[in-house]
């Protein structure tokens, strides 16, 4: 029960504080922060990995790992496409 506690503190304080973060960026940092967020889904990605292919029987942890691993990838395929998005308007047109 200790440990659920120390992660579930863990995790509303990651929350709150990633929530005070964003609310604070100017729209100007917006495309370096999200090519960022980019890097840490691909960490995302590789934990998910390690964490969907674990063990051989089917766990919740192989579960919540293949979750992790559907949701991170929609997140870094389209945060790479509205950071391409951006960055092609600033291209010089013919």
């Amino acid at each position: 029960m200790e440990v659920f506690v120390a992660a579930l503190t863990v995790f509303v304080l990651a929350v709150f504080i990633g929530f005070e973060i964003i609310t604070k960026i100017p729209p100007t940092l917006h495309t370096p922060l999200m090519s960022g967020s980019n890097a840490i889904s691909g960490v995302t990605l590789v934990g998910a990995l390690l964490s969907a292919g674990s063990s051989e029987d089917p766990t919740l942890a192989t579960y919540l790992g293949l979750a992790a691993l559907v949701f991170a990838t929609i997140n870094a395929v389209g945060g790479f496409m509205v950071t391409h998005r951006m960055l092609s308007m600033f291209k010089r047109r013919d």
